[in-house]
Parts: structure tokens; C-alpha cells; sequence
């Protein structure tokens, strides 16, 4: 009698449902990093950057900007909750009725005058970069050189 040719198996035919896995009904959520943006890195959004007066950065010169790329770089390593609750006594927001009517005026130029409130980040001195936070990102708006968009207040007068 002749041989029959033998039929291969495939690994899917193989294959068996398995019976008896227990389901965990009652799941609870997780907080993750992508929830919750105050424990993310900040990521940056360059194509709000104003380069027109009063606080463009048409103004900086390509050794200052420098030095801002390599600060901007740090904070990278850092979570928003670093930036803006360990550090707030140097980065934090600002309600928009705290700023100079120069920057408040802008912000209704560009079409951001529903804004409540602006970041700011200090560099160095009285050096501060302003922009918009949205979730983990900052848009960026301005450089302030001499701490000219919210002045500081002179305390206790």
C-alpha cells in the first residue's frame, strides 16, 4: 500500500484555549507620567516666540542665546513639579492682571488675552523667559532681560 504524505500541523492548529483563567473584576486605576503633566519634563513650543518689541527675541544676541538654549536644556532634566513648586521662588506663574499694561496690551495683540496666567521661567539675575503652559508644554513668548513684564515689587512698602 502506498504512504499516505503526512499533512504538517500548523502552530495555530496546535493551539488550545485555556480554560480556567481567573479575571480580576475590580481593576483600580494607575496614575501614569502622561496624566498627570506636572510630572513630566516640560517640552517646548517655539512657534508663538515673539520677535517684535516690547519683549522679542529679535533683541538677543547669539552669544545670550546660547546661554538660554543651555538653561532651557536643564530644565528638561527636571519634572513641571521641580520647576514650579520646589523652585517657585525663581519659575511660577503669574495671573495676567499682575503684569506690565505693556504685556497685557500684547497678549490681546496676539490673540491671547483669554489667558489667566503666564509662566515665568528665571535664567539668570533679572532674566526671565514668559510663555504660555498648556499640559507639559510651554509656549514660548518672551524674553524679558530686565525683568520688565511683572516687575518685582519691593516688599513690605
Amino acid at each position: 500500500m502506498p504512504k499516505q504524505p503526512r499533512q504538517k500541523s500548523s502552530p495555530s492548529s496546535l493551539k488550545q484555549p485555556v480554560a480556567g483563567k481567573a479575571v480580576k473584576l475590580s481593576k483600580e486605576p494607575r496614575l501614569t507620567a502622561g496624566e498627570d503633566p506636572m510630572r513630566e519634563s516640560p517640552a517646548w513650543r517655539i512657534s508663538t516666540l515673539e520677535t517684535v518689541d516690547p519683549f522679542g527675541w529679535h533683541r538677543i544676541d547669539s552669544e545670550k542665546l546660547g546661554e538660554v538654549r543651555r538653561k532651557i536644556g536643564d530644565f528638561e532634566s527636571m519634572t513641571w513639579n521641580e520647576i514650579l513648586v520646589v523652585a517657585s521662588h525663581r519659575n511660577h506663574a503669574v495671573s495676567v492682571d499682575r503684569l506690565c499694561k505693556a504685556a497685557q496690551d500684547r497678549l490681546e495683540e496676539i490673540g491671547q488675552g483669554d489667558v489667566d496666567e503666564l509662566v515665568s521661567l528665571r535664567l539668570s539675575g533679572p532674566e526671565r523667559i514668559w510663555g504660555i503652559r498648556a499640559g507639559r508644554i510651554l509656549k514660548i513668548l518672551w524674553w524679558d532681560p530686565e525683568h520688565a513684564v511683572c516687575p518685582a515689587l519691593l516688599r513690605h512698602t
